[in-house]
């Protein structure tokens, strides 16, 4: 018998379906492969490109902020934090001389210090024009606050608060709480004071003692200053006793630009030593010792920086005759 042609079209469609399912398994579909990422050359990465290892890191060095530490830059050496802070520096008295920290109302920010190598340490708080109200508090230990500050400034960024904090012995901290609203922040800097810029050492008096008044308990002590004098320091101590005191600085009939509020279990060891400046003109410092008659205090106070040109003696001389300044070692009282 012959096969029916029916027969021969369906083994042709056999042999198709098993050339076709064997192609199919053996080739890679290319339906299911993910087309890999295609790099398109920009001006910006084309110019990249003939930039060597070396100049790119040197690019990336100048662009990335470096955070600057306590006494060094704690990027490029961590153990510069204390092992560097006698290096010479710009005068803290200058704002670019801080690392600068944002401390939002209400919050707190701490500074710890544990080498007892630095033995003292400049705290420097402003704002972008607006009030400042703060607490400057040194800690030793838990529960301990030796030192006490309550800060006032009307316009923070024109008279900074600028003081000198004392920290012997290691393991201190600097506490700072901004006590104002959420919408008054204030820009804190603390770092360890140096010899370089022009500030007294906490064992500074006068070789005659007539630059240094004493202040009585309850008693007020002021002294103006001529408008060539840009900023004043003033330092107050103690024999060793507590140290409590109010320290002003008006522009004006009762016109208070800043105030601190201080107190000090001991005001030998942890004197108050703080730079006040001093625009425009009929600026005053009145000290006033809040503590009783048995607790005296002695106040020293100077300018630390005057205008070019300025001559003390033309505006000290006219102060004399109103019986209002002495001399000091010769030249007349500031």
């Amino acid at each position: 018998t012959t096969p029916r042609p029916c027969f021969f079209v369906f083994l042709l469609i056999m042999k198709f379906s098993a050339i076709a399912v064997a192609l199919c398994v053996l080739s890679p579909v290319a339906a299911f492969v993910v087309p890999g990422p295609q790099s398109a050359k920009t001006a910006l990465s084309s110019s990249r490109e003939n930039v060597g290892p070396e100049t790119r890191t040197s690019e990336r060095s100048r662009s990335a902020p470096r955070r600057q530490g306590r006494g060094g830059d704690l990027m490029s050496d961590p153990n510069a934090a204390y092992s560097n802070f006698s290096v010479q520096r710009e005068p803290r008295n200058r704002r670019d001389a801080f690392a600068p920290t944002i401390v939002q109302g209400g919050s707190l920010e701490t500074w710890s210090f544990p080498d007892p190598r630095i033995d003292r340490v400049q705290v420097r708080l402003e704002t972008e024009g607006r009030p400042l109200n703060a607490n400057v508090e040194l800690w030793q230990g838990p529960d301990n606050s030796p030192q006490m500050m309550g800060v006032y400034v009307e316009d923070a960024s024109v008279r900074p608060f600028n003081a000198v904090i004392a920290t012997p012995r290691g393991s201190n901290a600097i506490a700072i709480r901004n006590t104002s609203p959420l919408e008054f922040p204030l820009t804190a800097g603390v770092e360890p004071a140096q010899n370089d810029d022009g500030l007294w050492d906490f064992d500074y008096s006068p070789a005659d003692r007539m630059g240094m008044r004493t202040v009585q308990g309850g008693a007020v002590y002021t002294m103006p200053f001529s408008p060539g004098v840009e900023s004043v320091q003033v330092m107050l101590k103690t024999d060793g006793r507590p140290l409590n005191a109010r320290i002003e600085l008006l522009q004006g009939p009762n016109n208070n630009k800043q105030v601190i509020e201080l107190y000090s279990e001991d005001g030998l060891e942890r004197p108050f030593l703080g730079i006040m400046d001093t625009p425009g003109t009929g600026n005053v410092v009145r000290i006033v010792n809040t503590a009783t008659m048995e607790f005296p205090l002695y106040a020293i106070m100077e300018p630390l920086s005057v205008e070019p040109g300025y001559d003390p003696a033309a505006y000290d001389r006219s102060y004399q005759e109103r019986g209002g300044g002495r001399s000091i070692q010769g030249r007349p009282a500031w």
